[in-house]
């Protein structure tokens, strides 16, 4: 059941913000509507900073003097990702 409510929470909150966004697409004024992107952007930036990078980095610690390499090119094509997009 614990399962199930971990997948559903989320779920639901992705569902009401998707007809939130349907239902009041053409009223939103146009600064309104570029902070509300700017924020759902910060919160991606922030989610695959602290959900996929620092793990990539602590799981390359094993790897010794390599795991500096590792890091400093991972963060590279980060910066190149981010910049190119």
């Amino acid at each position: 059941m614990t399962i199930f409510w971990g997948l559903m929470i989320p779920f639901i909150g992705t569902t009401l913000g998707a007809l939130c966004v349907l239902f009041i697409k053409n009223e939103l004024k146009p600064v309104i509507q570029k902070s509300l992107l700017g924020f759902a952007a910060g919160v991606m930036v922030a989610a695959s900073v602290w959900s996929l990078l620092i793990p990539a980095m602590e799981m390359s610690d094993h790897l010794g003097q390599l795991a500096f390499f590792y890091r400093l090119l991972l963060a590279f094509l980060s910066a190149l990702y981010f910049f190119l997009h």
